[in-house]
């Protein structure tokens, strides 16, 4: 059902009315009809620049007086002078001190009264000319903020929420951050829009999922939707440190100093074992998707080797279930903001969403189609809702093939055994470039030239029956597009994109506050293999995905891997693989033991959501297996992706 729901914001009785009530109050086109565009009509650079610190309700750092965060704010004068309200566009992040926000990592900077000169990123310097106001906020424990940092807990979420509840009379703020003056919001209308990259996204998702009033719409890029995911998959560790070390990155001197208790409890509930503690269910935002009342427009690289893109699949599946209104764009790169790879349609998106979602500007956003796809660097496509209607989950099933070690994959019930050995040093790069040679460190299956396009579109699960030989086990379940292709080069540095010298501008300019950023430009690889989507696990939680135990060497385990989110066209002559292997690495960390696992094929399989599900799939490889044994030489592919201390 959800997959015919299209987003629509303002309810038809009430349509007409608000609309021109809102515009009436916000913007002097009102008086010339409805407006359908923001116009930059306000001076940025007389633009009303203050702090204020809110108080957040919590004492994080146990020092016996309430927490206040610290909220810079850039607002048009003319509307406040004039008596009218204005929405606001709001980033609360952990980075605006510690490391930078952007391409460029920009950190604010202030004047001698304290007051934000520059704003990172182009948000302010676009939006508060056209009658917004921008609003940074400083997460708890970073800046000039009190508090710990809590890697996506209470203390973090409470940050921005209680900002959100300030903005709408709810919460009480101050002009310094240890004075008794309180700070009023009178010059907003409380309706905010929250956006922002990796963690900043993640927290716009964690008070969205609070159900906080004022909150109409949020802006994830990259964004986390459960912690537990970012560290573990299934039990299987996807990094050699916990929150405990991204804390300490981002915390500010006085943090470091006072928040010792909260880094202690980032240690001892965060165990490696990877079991599932409470601190880790506190942080899963998407149990509480059900409490979601602002729109989402989602954005994701589909190669995200940091934020994986099962956190967008879990998110954007538990938002539909629950009849969230909802827009999502999927790119081909890495951890990178839209503004980066999509820049001008980015910017103009971006300024019809909040035209329409905080403006109520009838612009006509809600009526197109609901996902951009990145097909080809810089070559986009649409679908009306995503996934697109008509997408099924068919069971693939591998099966031992006519050369050993070199299985196969089809519709029918498979048979026989595979075996692998777990190698820490190689991963799914080595494994797929190798798919057609039988090597010991994986188990790969295949099917033959597809006759016609194949589409896959969601998330897959693979199931597993496999024996270990020793008490530990980690395995990883990954999709392959075997056939030529350019593609984004997400596994070099830039992770799809080269950063070039020349600038263009996206608003208004002060002296200390640039408009003008670098040029991007997509970087691309030729390749002859394509990952698509990934999955890992402990085999040691076979029964209870929150804990692990010690395998009994020789017993046989059933286990399901859920793979990352993924759409990718696999088309007509290449071919469609799975892999079922060890340790990837770089990507997990490797078990204790070096098991060595045999598969029961009969009681292995994936399920693929196919646009046109189970009959696509044999449509597309009717007549495929009497084509030709394909050349068994090593397929050329993006490089390792090299391994480094990946931050949110």
């Amino acid at each position: 059902m959800w997959t015919r729901m299209r987003f629509t914001i303002w309810r038809p009785l009430a349509t007409a009315a608000i609309t021109l009530l809102v515009a009436s109050f916000l913007t002097p086109a009102a008086a010339h009809g409805a407006p359908r565009e923001s116009r930059p009509v306000y001076s940025y650079e007389n633009a009303i620049r203050e702090a204020v610190w809110v108080d957040t309700g919590l004492d994080g750092d146990s020092d016996g007086k309430r927490d206040r965060v610290a909220v810079d704010i850039v607002r048009p004068r003319e509307p406040a002078a004039q008596g009218r309200k204005v929405p606001v566009v709001m980033d609360a992040s952990p980075y605006y001190s510690c490391c930078g926000r952007g391409n460029e990592s920009q950190r604010k900077t202030y004047d001698a009264a304290g007051n934000v000169v520059q704003m990172p990123l182009f948000y302010d310097n676009y939006f508060v000319p056209r009658g917004y106001a921008f609003v940074g906020v400083d997460l708890a424990g970073t800046n000039r903020s009190d508090g710990c940092v809590d890697v996506g807990g209470r203390s973090d979420i409470q940050s921005a929420k209680a900002v959100v509840d300030w903005l709408n009379g709810r919460a009480r703020a101050y002009t310094t951050r240890t004075g008794t003056t309180t700070a009023e919001a009178g010059w907003t209308n409380g309706r905010t829009g929250m956006i922002g990259k990796s963690w900043d996204g993640t927290i716009a998702n964690g008070v969205a999922a609070t159900g906080v009033k004022g909150l109409k719409t949020i802006v994830p890029i990259a964004a986390i939707s459960s912690w537990y995911d970012y560290y573990f998959a299934q039990g299987a560790p996807l990094y050699d440190s916990g929150p405990d070390w991204l804390s300490d990155y981002v915390d500010s001197p006085e943090a470091r100093a006072g928040c010792a208790a909260v880094q202690r409890e980032l240690v001892d509930e965060a165990p490696r074992t990877g079991d599932l503690t409470s601190l880790w269910t506190e942080r899963d935002y998407v149990e509480d998707a059900r409490k979601v009342k602002a729109s989402v427009f989602l954005v994701h690289g589909l190669q995200d080797l940091n934020v994986r893109t099962k956190h967008l699949g879990r998110w954007w599946d538990a938002l539909a279930k629950n009849g969230v209104e909802r827009k999502i764009w999927l790119s081909q790169t890495g951890h990178v903001d839209p503004f980066d790879f999509r820049r001008a349609a980015w910017v103009d998106t971006l300024h019809r969403w909040f035209d329409h979602e905080l403006l109520g500007y009838d612009n006509g956003i809600d009526r197109e189609p609901m996902a951009d796809i990145e097909r080809h660097p810089d070559q986009w496509a649409t679908s009306t809702v995503w996934p697109p209607h008509g997408t099924r989950t068919a069971t693939l099933r591998p099966s031992t093939g006519d050369r050993p070690g070199v299985g196969t994959l089809g519709l029918r019930k498979g048979t026989g055994t595979a075996a692998f050995t777990d190698n820490p040093r190689l991963s799914e790069t080595e494994w797929s470039a190798q798919i057609d040679t039988p090597t010991p460190d994986k188990a790969g299956f295949v099917t033959g030239p597809l006759t016609r396009d194949l589409r896959l579109s969601g998330s897959s699960q693979v199931t597993v029956t496999a024996t270990p030989t020793t008490a530990t086990a980690h395995l990883s379940a990954v999709l392959v597009d075997l056939g030529p292709d350019t593609i984004r080069d997400y596994a070099a540095s830039g992770e799809g994109i080269s950063t070039l010298t020349d600038r263009t501008c996206w608003g208004a300019s002060t002296t200390g506050d640039s408009a003008c950023f670098r040029e991007t430009a997509a970087k691309a690889v030729d390749v002859g293999r394509t990952v698509l989507s990934r999955g890992w696990a402990d085999l040691g939680t076979y029964a209870d995905p929150g804990k692990g135990v010690p395998l009994t060497p020789g017993r046989a385990y059933t286990l399901t891997l859920d793979l990352a989110a993924t759409d990718h066209v696999v088309p007509a002559g290449h071919r469609l693989a799975l892999i079922v292997a060890g340790t990837d690495r770089d990507l997990i960390d490797p078990p204790a033991d070096t098991p060595t696992l045999t598969l029961d094929l009969s009681r292995t399989s994936a399920r693929v959501p196919f646009v046109g599900g189970a009959d696509a799939f044999a449509r597309a490889t009717s007549g495929s297996a009497a084509a030709a044994t394909p050349d068994a030489r090593p397929l050329d592919g993006v490089r390792t992706p090299h391994h480094t201390y990946r931050i949110p």
